[in-house]
Parts: C-alpha cells; structure tokens; sequence
C-alpha cells in the first residue's frame, strides 16, 4: 500500500511539473506574440494588428534633428491622430512632446532578431538612416536603419518604399481602445494630425 501511495505521489508531482512546462509555454507563445509584428504588412494595418507595447518610449531623439521653426501643433497642445501604426491610435488624442522638420521615409526591412520582412513601416526619419546625407532618399535604395523603435529594428538592413519632406512630432496618448498611456511615440507627420 505504502508503495502504491509512493508511486502515485510521483505522478502527481511529475504531472504538476508537466503544467509548469505549459505555463512556460505561454509565455514564450506571448515572446511570439511580439515577433508575429515583423510578419505584418504595416500597409493594411488597422488597429486591431499592433501592440503599442512593442514600441520604444525612449524620449532621445538623434542629435543632429533640428526641432521645427513653425510647426502646425505646438509642443504641449493637443491633436487628434489620425494613423493607425499601433494598435489603439487612430483616434485617439496626442499630447506633442517634440516637433522636428525632417524627411519621413516608409521602410521595410528584415528585422535583426529574424523572422519575416517588415513591410511599409511608418515611420523612419533621415536621422535614423545610416550616412543617408541631407537630400531625400529614392523608393528602392538600400538602407541600414540606426533607429531603435521596435525590437531587430536597429541594425536592420532596408529599402525605402516612400519619403515625405515633413513636420514630424514625438507624442504621448491613451490608446482610443483603453489602456497604458503611450509615451514618446516616435513618429506621427503632420498630415496624420488634426486639431483637436
């Protein structure tokens, strides 16, 4: 009887111990949660598509970024954003924290942490782009990204898909879909803003 109870104790523990590899499980399903973003095409994103969370928040921006001399929305003021990069954005209102004239480029690249091409993503300035100079960029040029905003995206071999000459703004907000207020998003242009 005593040797029954042994052997049935063992299973019990050896079962416990085959849910804690579960749980382990989990979470590295929730470290793919966060790589599933690098296999997004940025181009059809809508809210539902991104977690604001894999977004830097650092509030360091490159040296030689120039803050703009008349920008539409003022540091401190407020504006409705109209993008949907991150999940939880479009609509959502935009405290600015910094306003720089700049280039914006849409880039896709292959992150250097692997897995798939990131596609079209918004936004990527001049000061982010290895030795790119001060004149734009042409869609289809090969780029080195210097810009740390999402995981694998410092280092990350690209092409330009588009560039715009334009305000760019640093902001803080609440995602429209509730949650964990943003801050320092890095980077929303101007057209993607309106007043609130």
């Amino acid at each position: 009887m005593k040797k029954q109870l042994l052997i049935l104790g063992v299973a019990a523990i050896i079962g416990l111990s085959g849910c804690g590899k579960d749980t382990n499980n989990d979470t590295s399903s929730k470290g793919n949660k966060e790589s599933t973003h690098a296999e997004m095409d940025h181009s059809k994103m809508d809210d539902r598509s991104m977690d604001h969370s894999m977004h830097s928040s650092s509030g360091e921006v490159p040296k030689d970024l120039k803050e703009a001399a008349n920008p539409a929305y003022m540091v401190g003021s407020q504006a409705i954003i109209k993008a949907s990069h991150m999940e939880g954005m479009d609509g959502a209102t935009a405290t600015i924290v910094g306003a720089y004239d700049t280039i914006a480029y849409a880039v896709s690249y292959t992150p250097t942490t692997g897995g798939e091409m990131v596609k079209n993503h918004k936004w990527v300035i001049q000061q982010e782009i290895k030795d790119a100079g001060s004149e734009p960029l042409e869609p289809g040029t090969d780029v080195t990204i210097e810009a740390d905003h999402m995981e694998g995206m410092k280092g990350a071999s690209g092409k330009i898909d588009s560039a715009e000459k334009t305000t760019v703004y640093m902001v803080d907000y609440t995602p429209a879909t509730g949650g964990e207020k943003v801050k320092n998003h890095k980077w929303v242009t101007e057209s993607e803003l309106t007043a609130k």
